[in-house]
């Protein structure tokens, strides 16, 4: 588990983009980047099934939207672009999977919506809950290392982890943690879920990166995991 925990880059493997910033990737590339994404957005959508609360962004999101009075979308449109303007000092480069990161992530959850179970029990609940943030992080594991640009918040995390060299899973164990914070000060509203996600989302980037990282072929995983 401590190698799982200890990555500290996103793996570069014989599929990866020579180069975020590019509009004619190799296809299978891309088709690697959209199965992560549509992963994600199947996990996002077990999460809301589960009904044990809303994301740490969606927290900050309404805490702002409490504040100000605009809307909750308009609320999460402008902590999308605070996000991406953190993106200049870490010097993060957007790409093709930046814009994919919404298209498919919303499509993917638009569409699982309607075949995903409901939980019927706490038990339920709670399996959904981890379900979904597995499924995050594999997919979220998946699309990072076709290297062709994050989302805003995996943007961030990426940055933030070549700016101090800590583990990736620790990185966004404090993002999320921090925004959460926040987010519960200026009046949003904290679940249960919202905690475990807080709380387990790193790790589950981190292990997903890890193992498709394995699964390509990375001579050397010990390189990315800091050893």
């Amino acid at each position: 588990m401590r190698k799982f925990l200890a990555v500290k880059a996103v793996p570069f493997v014989a599929w990866s983009s020579p180069k975020p910033l590019t509009f004619k990737p190799r296809l299978f590339t891309l088709f690697v980047l959209s199965v992560g994404l549509i992963i994600f957005g199947i996990g996002e959508a077990l999460l809301i099934k589960a009904g044990l609360g809303v994301s740490p962004w969606t927290v900050l999101a309404q805490g702002i939207s409490l504040q100000s009075g605009i809307g909750i979308g308009w609320s999460t449109l402008s902590v999308s672009l605070l996000v991406l303007l953190l993106w200049i000092p870490l010097k993060q480069i957007p790409g093709l999977g930046t814009i994919l990161n919404a298209i498919l992530i919303a499509a993917a959850m638009d569409f699982s919506l309607d075949y995903l179970p409901i939980a019927t029990s706490l038990f339920g609940q709670f399996a959904l809950t981890v379900a979904g943030i597995l499924a995050v992080g594999f997919g979220s594991g998946m699309y990072l290392v076709a290297h062709l640009g994050a989302g805003p918040r995996d943007g961030l995390m990426t940055g933030l982890q070549r700016l101090t060299d800590f583990p990736i899973a620790w990185v966004r164990l404090s993002i999320e943690c921090t925004v959460v914070a926040l987010g519960w000060l200026l009046g949003g509203s904290v679940g249960v879920g919202t905690v475990l996600f807080a709380v387990g989302i790193g790790p589950a980037v981190s292990i997903g990166l890890y193992c498709v990282g394995a699964l390509s072929g990375v001579s050397s995983i010990a390189q990315h995991a800091g050893k």
